[in-house]
């Protein structure tokens, strides 16, 4: 019965890389910067989501940047993405707040396109078109 504790020893290491290999693995994350720009002028602050498109089979992890003189960057003010079919959501503001964290006066709705990023660091410039605006409702601003 020498056997028995190599073998219980055998078995549990084994229950212990099916465990660990049934786990969920952690997927990649991609960092992604550029610049954000509405009706040819760069957004003064706001943010980018990159969502994962699941119609297109994507279901990785999503990010996000907080946009700052019209520029982004996952690896400052984010996290990154998944890469692949993404929906990038992006808002803008006039960037008028007392702290630049907080997000008052929208310029324009929540813009959103579809675009395939890369699996990899890369740079990419949005373009929020005028037409974004239309029909969006700003309240009086209010005198702190």
């Amino acid at each position: 019965m020498r056997h028995v504790p190599s073998l219980a020893l055998l078995l549990f290491a084994a229950a212990g890389v099916l465990v660990c290999g049934c786990g969920r693995h952690e997927s990649a994350m991609f960092h992604v910067s550029g610049t954000v720009t509405f009706a040819g002028k760069p957004v003064a602050a706001g943010r980018v989501d990159f969502l994962p498109d699941f119609t297109k089979g994507n279901d990785g992890p999503h990010g996000f940047a907080l946009i700052k003189g019209g520029k982004f960057d996952t690896r400052q003010d984010g996290q990154g993405h998944a890469g692949g079919p993404m929906v990038i959501r992006i808002e803008g503001f006039d960037g008028q707040a007392d702290n630049p964290r907080d997000f008052v006066n929208r310029i324009f709705k929540p813009y959103e396109i579809q675009r395939d990023l890369p699996k990899e660091a890369s740079e990419q410039t949005f373009d929020v078109p005028v037409s974004a605006a239309n029909g969006l409702v700003i309240g009086p601003k209010s005198k702190s």
